[in-house]
């Protein structure tokens, strides 16, 4: 029995490596300008993307966006509503007016305390509308907890990362359902999804067939954080999760999907480093290097993957 699982995984293993052999790239030499950037999604017809820009300790954490113009992106700018708290992991919402986020700013505005993190959204009229104050979910999406990276599907399900002492581990995935003009209390994904170590930073598909995420150092991973995926039964109940394979993870935290479903385009952060030492012909040289190359910091990665 055990050499038939054995090859069963080994089989498994191929089928993911050969599906994931795109090339991973890097998504935009523009943003090596910054010591860590991850968190990245994208609006539906491409030309609109937003992420977050870290301090290397991460202490600073600021939204930024980019937008496409002749098939050129623009240089980065800060979201209007960026202050001395901290903010980071956006999502769009199906209909591009909508930016969901997480904050540790007050509810209060004339506060200067931290609170813990919360989901946050921003809204507007349209594309070239400015954004809106930051609001609040609150309850029952919001708790006293830490509620990150949150994900919606086309019918407002909003998905997102909790560590709570009612869940099965660390960190957990949750659902709060779009019903009647309101969400619901927040639901723990099953334990297909999550387990008693750490699942974090999902993201779920519009029509809320699959979902990949984050599980951290699994026994079939690569040694961190590697990203997994999971579909739906036929009973509408989430299947296990199967490891997305190398070259998409490596030895290095792999995290923060968004998939871009129209044209199969899975964006990410990673933390690989692939730096070795060698001579320098100037500063330049070795500046260029060291922000160019894998380097071991936060950076938006990108690959053509197919599902189906």
């Amino acid at each position: 029995m055990k050499i038939i699982k054995l090859v069963i995984l080994l089989f498994v293993s191929q089928v993911i490596t050969a599906q994931n052999s795109a090339e991973i790239t890097q998504f935009n030499e523009v943003l090596n300008q910054f010591m860590n950037v991850r968190d990245f999604c994208m609006s539906k017809d491409g030309t609109e993307a937003f992420f977050t820009i870290q301090s290397p300790g991460q202490e600073i954490s600021q939204l930024a966006s980019l937008t496409m113009k002749n098939n050129i992106w623009s240089q980065p700018e800060l979201l209007p509503f960026c202050d001395v708290f901290m903010y980071l992991e956006p999502f769009l919402s199906y209909d591009n007016k909508r930016l969901f986020f997480v904050s540790d700013r007050p509810l209060d505005a004339s506060s200067d305390h931290k609170k813990d993190f919360d989901i946050w959204y921003s809204d507007r009229s349209g594309k070239d509308a400015t954004w809106s104050e930051p609001k609040n979910m609150g309850k029952p999406v919001n708790s006293v907890l830490d509620e990150f990276y949150p994900s919606v599907s086309k019918n407002n399900n909003l998905y997102f990362t909790m560590v709570s002492p009612k869940g099965y581990g660390k960190d957990d995935l949750y659902v709060c359902k779009w019903e009647d003009g309101s969400y619901s209390n927040p639901t723990l994904l099953n334990n297909n999804i999550n387990s008693e170590g750490y699942e974090f930073n999902a993201f779920i598909s519009e029509e809320e067939d699959f979902i990949i995420y984050s599980k951290y150092n699994e026994k079939d991973g690569q040694g961190s954080g590697d990203l997994y995926i999971s579909k739906k039964d036929a009973d509408g109940e989430w299947k296990k999760p199967t490891n997305l394979g190398v070259p998409i993870n490596s030895k290095y935290m792999d995290y923060c999907p968004f998939y871009d479903a129209q044209n199969q385009i899975l964006y990410f952060t990673s933390k690989r480093n692939t730096l070795k030492s060698r001579k320098f012909s100037s500063i330049s040289d070795l500046t260029s290097y060291l922000n160019q190359s894998h380097n071991g910091n936060s950076k938006i990665y990108r690959t053509s993957l197919s599902i189906e």
